[in-house]
């Protein structure tokens, strides 16, 4: 093949969520209220974080952020998904493509060192809760939100720069609803088996570890409340059930299509719209209904605007 870094593809096709006018018509639909959720949901949390004082606290800082995270990666993908699904070529420019890639990047690197942070808020609230507030001072907040995107972009700008130097000359369809990496690769003008340790490095074995480090992170708060009271441990394994929830959903289908960058499976596109559309729905209602601060905010702000009775 040739071996040029002249790239002569301006556009990929991507297959996305293809089928019949009905079926077009509920995708349509249902990412269309997924999306609307997102928004709300996450948009409430912040809001609720930034105006309830009893809210005021590094765990609701660091959600606030984890919030807004979810819906600038919903967003990355999930609107033209829906304008995609109401045309008959979908296409979207090379630089558009390379762009919404590193978005997505820098979003998912972030969320990670987010949930990392999340998992230290709540070993320090556990196991050192009388040097909780020293511990999680405002610096220490704002160092791991800035590390978060610290991470998030030398993260994306290593697959960036690795993905924008690679010989494209066709062909140009990518079976997905978005520019995912390893199938963009995939179409390159060049042998992409030397390229599959690169994305499985970076992303793959990034996400992994990632993973299975909160799971030890995890693990260990219990075994800590365990060691020190029995009785407590029913406590924690609640307070820690919503951020494992969040944290599986959330790593399952990264790992799914990192490790293994290259299947043949088209089953990629389903799996990353629980990272895109699903779990940053799901989130706002799972630190709802699973936390108590949360609900009792929720009470609080009905009361203050005459609507008690609704809540």
């Amino acid at each position: 093949m040739d071996q040029t870094n002249d790239t002569v593809v301006f556009e990929f096709v991507l297959v996305g969520l293809s089928g019949s006018w009905k079926t077009t018509i509920f995708l349509i639909s249902t990412f269309s209220l997924l999306y609307l959720s997102i928004i709300l949901g996450n948009l409430f949390i912040v809001f609720l974080v930034i105006t309830d004082s009893h809210l005021q606290s590094p765990m609701y800082f660091l959600l606030a952020n984890l919030s807004l995270n979810d819906i600038g990666l919903s967003s990355t993908t999930v609107p033209k998904m829906i304008s995609d699904l109401l045309k008959e070529h979908k296409v979207i420019s090379f630089h558009s493509c390379m762009t919404q890639n590193c978005f997505i990047h820098i979003i998912g690197g972030e969320e990670m060192v987010l949930l990392i942070a999340m998992a230290f808020d709540r070993y320090t609230a556990i196991c050192k809760p009388l040097h909780y507030l020293r511990i999680m001072s405002p610096k220490l907040c704002i160092l791991f939100v800035v590390t978060s995107w610290v991470t998030g972009v030398v993260h994306a700008l290593a697959q960036f720069f690795f993905v924008i130097n690679l010989p494209f000359c066709g062909p140009n369809k990518v079976d997905s609803f978005y520019c995912n990496f390893p199938r963009i690769i995939k179409l390159a003008c060049a042998d992409g088996d030397r390229f599959e340790l690169v994305i499985a490095a970076n992303s793959g074995f990034i996400s992994m570890g990632t993973f299975f480090l909160l799971l030890l992170s995890y693990m260990f708060i219990l075994i800590t409340v365990w060691k020190r009271s029995s009785g407590g441990l029913s406590k924690a394994l609640v307070t820690l059930s919503t951020h494992i929830t969040v944290v599986i959903l959330f790593f399952a289908p990264c790992m799914s299509i990192y490790v293994w960058p290259f299947s043949t499976s088209s089953i990629d596109k389903y799996l990353f719209i629980v990272d895109f559309a699903i779990t940053p729905a799901l989130n706002p209602v799972i630190y709802t209904l699973r936390n108590k601060d949360i609900r009792v905010a929720i009470k609080r702000l009905c009361k203050v605007t005459g609507h008690d009775k609704y809540c």
